[in-house]
């Protein structure tokens, strides 16, 4: 056996070195259970992760040449390229941002005993994101998906006490197991035609417009459209939103989608290249539906983790707009719209998770007054708001713009014009929160507070996004240099 193989696997075996150095810590260090806080409540596991991001994004710092970190694994099964490095170093950041989340919610003395394992389950669902991007077969893609999916079920009961929280996992995994049933049952439909599930040998296999070769597409989509939260493999997701701590639902709204987002765009241009064009029917309706729907419902909600799932399934839409055509500029488009609302999306969880934090409150009519007594919290809120509506000069205008050309060039003006429509409308909803915040009034608001340190961390990472992305074209274009590598 050729063990130099590995090498190609380094962002792998490195998360997998973070985890079990975690695992070792929570297993022989103490936990003091009357203040709550544990070893693993410290800086270490951010501390392991920005390391472990590092190593991964060394070899495009070293080398912009993508063909420097391509190789593959496992006769292929495995396949590495420099966007899947970049794409997973996203995701890296985003999760390092959710970890600065949880920190207020893991001192609580409930928690003392249970620090450990939301950090080694989350990045166990992370370890099963990096298989899937990296997936050239489908056993392999599959083996990442329920890696992904099985660990982010205990994190969504991790509150074992509240009913909210346990409703939320079993809804979350009936839903996930339907959905792989769906998506397996595909996937046995292309080897049954192709006898292969090799990504880049059942193409030339597949049979143009057979009714087997659709059934397989649209039972794929279904499968992968619960990950991406799509209509109408979308209502799991308010409840689960609801139900889940705080900091779990900042990672499940961002990481997941975006890592599904990727390999969706992948397995279309290397699966199911044949019938593309009957793809991008499916998909047109489905972006209209998602994005439209979701702006309607999300109107209409009053809790403020409702509202964010509602906006994350609208955002979903507009990520999946880049899967229109598969061309190289949608897929620059897809991992730059992830990067600006990873940043934007986690920047309103972070606001919100602190406030639940000293307040107990979660409502949006809660957030009545809050610029009165805490008036720096509002005023990023209300950035990273802008930022998701996509008002200029905000990083989310470059992102809708980006996806809105690579859709348009790609063919489908209608759909960009629908899409556009629908941005003026989610701007309202946006709204309805900085005007609960600036302009209603409260006899009573929430009272002033002061952040802890991994909050404020965290708030300025995803300002920073916020604000420079969007600004510094240098992001955009090196994602762009390899889009063509892939």
């Amino acid at each position: 056996m050729d063990y130099s193989q590995f090498l190609n696997m380094a962002p792998e075996l490195s998360l997998l070195a973070v985890i079990l150095i975690l695992f070792v810590a929570d297993l022989f260090m103490c936990t003091d259970r009357k203040s709550g806080r544990g070893i693993l409540n410290t800086p270490l596991p951010v501390i392991l992760l920005t390391v472990h991001t590092l190593l991964c994004v060394a070899p495009l710092i070293a080398n912009c040449q993508y063909s420097v970190v391509n190789g593959e694994a496992f006769g292929g099964m495995y396949v590495s390229s420099a966007m899947a490095l970049v794409v997973k170093a996203v995701l890296n950041v985003g999760t390092i941002i959710v970890f600065l989340t949880a920190h207020e919610w893991l001192k609580q003395p409930e928690m003392a005993n249970k620090q450990g394992e939301y950090y080694i389950l989350t990045l166990f669902t992370l370890l099963g994101m990096y298989f899937m991007i990296s997936a050239g077969h489908f056993l392999m893609f599959f083996i990442g998906l329920e890696l992904a999916s099985v660990p982010m079920t205990a994190l969504i009961a991790y509150s074992k006490r509240s009913q909210e929280s346990a409703e939320a996992a079993a809804k979350y995994i009936l839903t996930a197991l339907f959905s792989s049933g769906l998506m397996l049952y595909g996937i046995s439909l292309i080897y049954g035609t192709t006898g292969t599930l090799y990504f880049d040998k059942v193409a030339p296999m597949l049979a143009d417009g057979s009714m087997v070769t659709l059934a397989a597409l649209v039972l794929f989509i279904g499968g992968i459209g619960f990950k991406i939260s799509l209509v109408p493999f979308h209502l799991w997701t308010a409840d689960a939103y609801q139900g889940a701590p705080t900091a779990v639902t900042s990672y499940l709204s961002v990481i997941s989608k975006g890592a599904a987002a990727f390999v969706l765009f992948v397995v279309l241009t290397k699966v199911f290249a044949p019938v593309i064009e009957q793809a991008n029917v499916l998909f047109f309706w489905i972006i209209v539906f998602s994005i439209t729907l979701a702006n309607i419902f999300a109107v209409r909600q009053n809790n403020l983790k409702r509202f964010m799932a509602f906006s994350a399934i609208s955002q979903a839409g507009y990520l999946v707009l880049g899967v229109m055509g598969a061309t190289p500029q949608g897929l620059t488009a897809i991992v730059y719209y992830l990067l600006v609302y990873m940043a934007a999306n986690l920047g309103v969880f972070l606001i919100i998770s602190i406030t639940e934090q000293r307040s107990g409150k979660i409502l949006i009519s809660d957030y009545d007054g809050y610029y009165r007594t805490n008036p720096k919290l509002a005023f990023l809120m209300t950035l990273c708001l802008f930022s998701l509506a996509g008002i200029p000069p905000f990083a989310g205008f470059f992102s809708k713009f980006f996806m809105f050309m690579a859709a348009f060039k790609a063919g489908f003006v209608v759909l960009v014009l629908i899409a556009l429509v629908n941005t003026v409308i989610s701007l309202y909803y946006y709204l309805l929160i900085v005007k609960a915040m600036y302009i209603k009034p409260n006899d009573n608001p929430i009272a002033p507070f002061k952040s802890d340190g991994y909050t404020r961390t965290g708030l300025a990472l995803c300002i920073a996004g916020v604000v420079l992305i969007g600004i510094i074209s240098w992001f955009y274009a090196y994602i762009d240099q390899f889009a063509f590598g892939l």
